[in-house]
C-alpha cells in the first residue's frame, strides 16, 4: 500500500506532465530544485544543470508538442524514504503519425527527488527513447520502394508521390541540373509514364542496399527499367540511384534523390546500353 510520501510524490508527477502537455513553464517548474540536473533527449550530454538552464531546455520543447504530440502517463512507480525518493514512468510522447508507426514508442523517465523546508522537489530529471530498431527503418524504406514498383506498373502517378517531401531535392537523368520540390518530381515521373504509352512499364532495384540511423536512411542500387507490350521485343535499361530519406511524423520521406547513366569517355554520351556483371546484355 503506498504511503503518504509517496502519493504525494505521484500526485507531484502527475502536476508536472499535465504542464507539460499544456506548455504552462511555470507550473513545470514549480516543483523543481534550484540546483536540477536533467538529462534530456537531445545534447547537450552533460546534461541541464541549474533552474534557469532547465526552464530554457523547454520552449522548443512546447513549440513541437503544439502540433498535436502527446505527452500522456502510461504508467508510474514511486519508491519513497523520509527525505529522498525516486519515480520512473514511461510515457507516450509523439505525433500522431509517429505513434501510429510505433505504437510502443514510450518515453522513459526517472525522477530523483528531495525534500526541502518539508516539501518535495526534483532534484534530477533523465528523459530518454531507446535507440531505433534500423531492421525496422530499412524494412520500411524497402516497403517504399516496393510501393514505388508496383506504382509504375500500375501507371498511378500519386503512388509514385506519396513517399517523397515537399522539399525534395532531385537530381534527374534529364535537365535541369536539379528538379526542387515534389511538384517539379511529379513532373518528371509524369513525363516517364506518359513516354511509355499503352506499353508495360516496369522498375525495380534488385540489389537494393540500404543503411538506417536513426531518423536517417540512405538507399542505394541500379535501377532496371523495363518497357514490354504485345508484338514487341520489348527493352531494358540500367542507371545507377542513391535515395535519402528521412524519418518525419513516423514516415519515411524521400528528401534527395541522385539518378545517373555512366558516360562513353570518348563520345561523351550516356550509357543507357550497359547491364550489371551476370545480367543478360
Amino acid at each position: 500500500m503506498a504511503t503518504d510520501e509517496e502519493r504525494e510524490i505521484r500526485a507531484l508527477v502527475e502536476r508536472w506532465a499535465a504542464a507539460v502537455h499544456a506548455g504552462d513553464l511555470d507550473a513545470v517548474t514549480a516543483d523543481h530544485a534550484g540546483d536540477i540536473v536533467m538529462y534530456d533527449v537531445p545534447p547537450p550530454y552533460e546534461g541541464v544543470r541549474g533552474l534557469d538552464a532547465y526552464r530554457a531546455a523547454w520552449p522548443g520543447f512546447f513549440a513541437w508538442q503544439a502540433g498535436g504530440a502527446s505527452f500522456e502517463i502510461e504508467s508510474l512507480d514511486v519508491t519513497a524514504g523520509h527525505d529522498v525518493a525516486y519515480a520512473h514512468a514511461l510515457l507516450r510522447c509523439g505525433t500522431p503519425g509517429e505513434l501510429a508507426a510505433e505504437p510502443g514508442r514510450l518515453l522513459r523517465l526517472t525522477l530523483g527527488l528531495r525534500k526541502e523546508g518539508g516539501r518535495w522537489v526534483v532534484a534530477h530529471e533523465h528523459h530518454s527513447f531507446p535507440l531505433a530498431d534500423p531492421a525496422a527503418g530499412e524494412e520500411a524504406v524497402r516497403r517504399v520502394h516496393r510501393r514505388w514498383s508496383a506504382g509504375t506498373a500500375a501507371k498511378d502517378l500519386d503512388a509514385l508521390m506519396a513517399a517523397i517531401a515537399d522539399d525534395v531535392v532531385s537530381y534527374e537523368h534529364e535537365a535541369p541540373l536539379e528538379h526542387v520540390g515534389v511538384d517539379a518530381v511529379r513532373e518528371v515521373c509524369e513525363r516517364g509514364l506518359a513516354a511509355a504509352g499503352d506499353l508495360d512499364v516496369a522498375l525495380d532495384v534488385p540489389d537494393l542496399r540500404i543503411l538506417v540511423r536513426e531518423d536517417l536512411a540512405v538507399a542505394w542500387g541500379l535501377n532496371r527499367v523495363r518497357v514490354t507490350g504485345e508484338g514487341g521485343p520489348g527493352a531494358e535499361s540500367w542507371s545507377r540511384g542513391t535515395r535519402v530519406f528521412e524519418r518525419r511524423d513516423g514516415e519515411w520521406l524521400m528528401v534527395h534523390q541522385h539518378l545517373s547513366f555512366p558516360l562513353d569517355r570518348e563520345t561523351g554520351r550516356p550509357r543507357t546500353d550497359l547491364t550489371p556483371p551476370g545480367r543478360p546484355g
